[in-house]
């Protein structure tokens, strides 16, 4: 990619595709792929390249992404005009375009195929995955309440860190959101006694623990009902809250919550103040909607 010509941007791009792309190509195979922040195919993509990327390291591939929002001439220059885009680049031009091969298997294939026919040269050891990206990406997908993206994610991850137990605390959490309980329940009963009761999976098991008694429809509508009819009655409230919240409606069992903790922040010896707490726990502390939802209890306490 030719820098003659170019304005000052436009060569530091080019400088930076060089690095990262160009030179590693000349004697790997590199896996471009060519994102944004707001894609949601590219958040369900990355997982599976990285994961292969990895495993194919000491074949000599390795994985380049490119932000096209942050990229723009880079992209210009290979004409990208929908994400995910993926080529694999060798010599410094591309060899075949992978944006279909969306699935492990098909894209192990396609790579398969170009490293018998290319004369890659072998990487050394395979680099520690640093997973805290796709955990990241894990955690994102709960914060907006999507279960099973969750679990698709946080399943591949384990497939590279079968141990890591922040991973399975992401697991059980997503089986706990998309509301297959038995198998969140599964999963933590069929862990090593040795690590089973790591304080890691006290968020996962908190967060299965608020939910396992999920209501009927029928029974979370008559304590609906229950609690518009009887505003005063904390147990009906409560029990309103608690349901609401195992049925997926975190924002009514918060509402309800605080507006109990505002009429009587002493009842039951404090018990709706207690439960948001579970609640924050569950959900994670640096989930946006806890953190926005804690600011309204400090407001309800201290005014």
């Amino acid at each position: 990619m030719a820098s003659i010509g170019l304005n000052l941007d436009e060569q530091k791009a080019v400088d930076r595709f060089r690095k990262a792309v160009a030179e590693p190509s000349m004697t790997q195979l590199v896996i471009l792929d060519f994102w944004a922040e707001w894609c949601g195919p590219c958040k369900a993509l990355t997982p599976v390249l990285e994961k292969v990327a990895a495993e194919y390291a000491a074949k000599g591939v390795l994985l380049a992404k490119i932000n096209v929002d942050e990229e723009q001439f880079i992209a210009s220059q290979f004409q990208v005009r929908s994400i995910p885009m993926v080529f694999a680049v060798f010599r410094g031009q591309p060899v075949a375009d992978l944006t279909n091969a969306r699935s492990e298997s098909q894209l192990k294939q396609v790579l398969d195929q170009l490293l018998a026919k290319l004369p890659v040269e072998p990487g050394g050891a395979q680099p520690a995955m640093d997973l805290a990206p796709l955990i990241a990406m894990g955690e994102e997908a709960l914060a907006e309440n999507d279960g099973e993206r969750a679990i698709s994610i946080f399943m591949q991850i384990l497939d590279m860190a079968p141990d890591n137990l922040e991973v399975l605390s992401g697991l059980v959490r997503g089986l706990v959101v998309a509301g297959r309980i038995e198998e969140a329940e599964q999963v933590l009963e069929g862990l090593d006694p040795a690590i089973a009761s790591d304080p890691q999976l006290e968020r996962a098991r908190t967060a299965l623990k608020l939910v396992k008694d999920r209501p009927e429809a029928g029974e979370l509508a008559a304590l609906r009902m229950a609690a518009a009819e009887r505003p005063a009655d904390m147990e009906a409230q409560f029990a309103f809250a608690s349901a609401a919240f195992a049925a997926g409606e975190r924002d009514t069992a918060a509402d309800t919550l605080l507006r109990m903790v505002a009429a009587d922040r002493e009842w039951n010896e404090g018990a709706a103040r207690a439960k948001l707490l579970q609640i924050f726990e569950a959900i994670g502390l640096e989930d946006p909607w806890v953190s926005a939802t804690r600011r309204r209890l400090s407001t309800v306490l201290f005014g």
